[in-house]
């Protein structure tokens, strides 16, 4: 549940990355008893962690819309949970190594009943951390359903580190914030729906700075996030318009480039081929050989001696 228990309302004002003001005046007493609170314990301003035990049974609690990011995992109970949200109610199991996601920005109705006490740990993401996330990550908006169906359906990283945070005792407010941006980018990687790209920004400059660049460093290390750096575009965006543009991934296209680079070499003669893929920023013999068997269909050696 939602619920934010008394004192926590206190230190809205204190957390302007929140999306907290909803909650003003919301009662939290009939329906549950906050045991902790990250933000009391820990000084926590990166994340909002939280304890709850629950009332047995609730006919209807109205719960604010909140752009925060909401995850709830059961800790203790066998609760039938009913949750309405505009359309039809819907109906969910609660149990121990259950997490779910509320959807933000959408207000609900819940309601239960549960055979034995229902506790819960509850992580709340500042609304700041997600829209950063989403930046970074190139979308143009969030399937907020489509995250929380799959959380829902059972994500093991995010129940072993939301309980992995219940257990970090007297943390310093970075790692509440390392916590905060891993499960942000986690959560949100399968829920970022990709802009639109068009044909003109497809072939744009972009394109012919980022192969230039890859064609200076041909024999050095090279990243993606180099390359897209370059391209003036987050990792996620550049991979998907360079692919676009291209037909290759950024990787594929790079290692042709390289592979090229070593045919002109081998033909040239006079360098062996651990040379040859060391100039071609291969990382040995071994790999410019597949990578150019892949490429050519013929082995380097075999290619130099024709």
């Amino acid at each position: 549940m939602s619920a934010p228990a008394i004192g926590m309302l206190d230190m809205v004002c204190d957390a302007p990355d929140f999306d907290l003001e909803p909650y003003t005046g919301f009662d939290a007493n009939p329906y549950v008893e906050r045991t902790f609170s990250s933000w009391d314990s820990l000084g926590w301003r990166s994340l909002l962690l939280q304890r709850f035990h629950h009332t047995a049974r609730v006919e209807r609690m109205a719960l604010p819309a909140t752009e925060d990011l909401h995850l709830v995992l059961t800790v203790a109970g066998d609760a039938s949970m009913e949750t309405h949200t505009g359309g039809r109610w819907q109906r969910r199991h609660w149990m121990p190594g259950q997490v779910d996601m509320a959807l933000p920005g959408v207000a609900s109705v819940r309601r239960y009943r549960s055979v034995v006490p229902l506790r819960t740990l509850q992580v709340h993401i500042p609304r700041v951390t997600a829209a950063r996330t989403v930046e970074q990550l190139g979308g143009a908006g969030v399937d907020y359903e489509r995250m929380a169906a799959a959380v829902a359906s059972g994500d093991p990283l995010i129940e072993h580190t939301m309980r992995s945070l219940g257990a970090a005792g007297a943390a310093e407010d970075l790692y509440a914030e390392s916590a905060a941006t891993f499960l942000a980018v986690h959560l949100l990687s399968g829920g970022v729906r990709p802009p639109k790209v068009s044909r003109a920004s497809a072939e744009g400059p972009w394109v012919h700075k980022a192969v230039a660049m890859m064609r200076d460093r041909l024999g050095g290390p090279l990243t993606v996030a180099d390359l897209a750096s370059e391209a003036g575009f987050s990792v996620y965006h550049f991979i998907r318009v360079f692919k676009e543009a291209t037909g290759q991934t950024p990787h594929r296209y790079l290692t042709r480039l390289r592979v090229e680079e070593a045919q002109r070499l081998l033909g040239a003669g006079g360098l062996t081929v651990a040379q040859v893929a060391t100039r071609c920023g291969f990382g040995s013999p071994g790999s410019l050989s597949t990578a150019f068997l892949r490429h050519t269909g013929v082995r380097p050696s075999a290619y130099r001696n024709r």
